[in-house]
């Protein structure tokens, strides 16, 4: 019985140790840059400051159709956590900023902090309606809704998102 309390001791501190590490590893990223209510840091994260929300620092790299948009989001695991997912309509508008210009969609502007790098004009969203789901187009100097069928990729990409605390 003694050595059963004692194996399990072990266990106990050695999962222990093993949490603290992943936590310290993780919760230390560190700040790289700030444009106005976005702070962007070394883990490939971007806090937004007013929503509170974590987005990735980049969307998946190339057109998607929503399915896999959604797996992409699942499974993701920028700066090292598991609880990302796929943003609304809502919060993907919210990233919109009239007065900011980024120009990473092959060299146009987007209304969107530079913290975050986008390859397509569309994002998809977790919204559906009527068997359709949201994308958000930053194209044009505005935001827009669209809908579209989840089989499309014609310039959507997605970018994942987790609440912060």
């Amino acid at each position: 019985m003694k050595k059963l309390s004692g194996t399990m001791v072990a266990i106990m501190a050695v999962a222990i140790l093993i949490g603290t590490f992943i936590t310290t590893t993780y919760a230390t990223a560190g700040e790289k840059a700030r444009d106005g209510r976005f702070i962007a840091y070394d883990n490939g994260t971007v806090l937004d400051t007013k929503t509170k929300l974590i987005w990735s620092a980049k969307d998946n790299g190339s057109v998607i159709n929503w399915a896999d948009a959604q797996s992409y989001c699942e499974n993701y695991r920028g700066g090292g956590y598991a609880d990302w997912r796929m943003p609304t309509q809502d919060e993907l508008a919210g990233l919109y900023e009239k007065d900011k210009t980024n120009d990473s969609v092959s060299g146009q502007a987007i209304h969107l902090t530079k913290l975050i790098s986008l390859t397509s004009f569309i994002v998809w969203g977790s919204d559906m309606n009527s068997g359709r789901y949201a994308g958000i187009s930053f194209r044009r100097g505005r935001v827009m809704l669209l809908w579209l069928p989840p089989s499309s990729i014609s310039d959507c990409s997605v970018l994942p998102v987790r609440s912060g605390k």
